[in-house]
């Protein structure tokens, strides 16, 4: 799994960011007549989503579907959900598999704060691409005057709580590397031959991640700190996610053994 490319989590719309191919400020003068139509398998954009942006309290959450990274110099937590590039494996016909944790980057898509660097504000984007967004939608983006219609207004409205909980991220990633807690870790595969012996080693992803042991050295005072400031509870929930790696392997081995079956069928 490549973890060089970091999706972006918020912020100027430039560059690459996951999932959004042609974001565009949202303006009644260009939008007026757009909304949103109602679909049976809405995800099917995430699907490309192999490994997710995800937000500090989102972490006990997603911890029950798989593996929490960080990568990157920025150390950003990424909801791991494939083991290849480009592949969800929990996203099947646009559609989450059951007891599946969506992130909420998944969940506010196509709606995206951008900063306006002249205006020095946030500026809501849609991302124009989406194939939900139509003329005449189910859920229009403004009413006959132009203004926001209810279904725009709460859009914004978890925006702008996903830019508070982003923040929030990256003051307890300060914390991570003040305390020097991460560590650069592997996610190893050893396969089994046809005749029961070990196969030979396999890297499936490197990645950075708390140390237990240096978690362990710190002293009975900041361990406190952590605790009170609700960091430690989300280091554990961090810790306890990586033994989702399990988890994804079996599930592609089942997949693929099941592969065979299905083209007999």
């Amino acid at each position: 799994m490549a973890t060089d490319t970091q999706p972006g989590m918020g912020g100027q719309i430039t560059g690459n960011v996951l999932f959004y191919s042609k974001p565009e400020p949202l303006t009644s003068d260009h939008h007026k007549t757009l909304g949103v139509k109602r679909m049976d398998g809405p995800f099917g954009f995430a699907k490309a989503g192999h490994a997710v942006p995800l937000t500090v309290t989102e972490f006990p959450l997603a911890a029950v579907s798989g593996p929490i990274i960080f990568v990157g110099e920025e150390k950003m937590p990424l909801a791991v959900m494939g083991l290849n590039a480009g592949d969800n494996m929990f996203v099947q016909n646009g559609v989450f598999e059951s007891g599946v944790y969506v992130p909420a980057y998944i969940r506010r898509y196509p709606f995206v704060f951008a900063a306006d660097d002249k205006a020095q504000q946030m500026v809501l984007c849609i991302d124009r691409a989406a194939e939900f967004i139509v003329e005449g939608g189910d859920m229009a983006f403004f009413d006959e005057k132009g203004e926001p219609t209810e279904y725009t207004q709460n859009c914004i409205t978890f925006c702008n709580d996903y830019e508070v909980e982003r923040q929030r991220t990256q003051s307890f990633i300060q914390i991570l590397k003040d305390n020097d807690l991460f560590d650069l870790k592997t996610a190893m595969h050893t396969p089994v031959n046809a005749d029961g012996t070990a196969g030979e080693p396999q890297k499936i992803a490197e990645y950075f991640g708390v140390s237990e042991e240096k978690l362990a050295k710190l002293s009975p005072e900041k361990l406190a700190e952590l605790r009170d400031n609700g960091a430690l509870g989300q280091i554990y929930a961090h810790l306890v996610s990586l033994v989702g790696w399990d988890r994804l392997i079996a599930l592609a081995m089942f997949r693929a053994s099941q592969q065979p079956q299905a083209a007999n069928a």
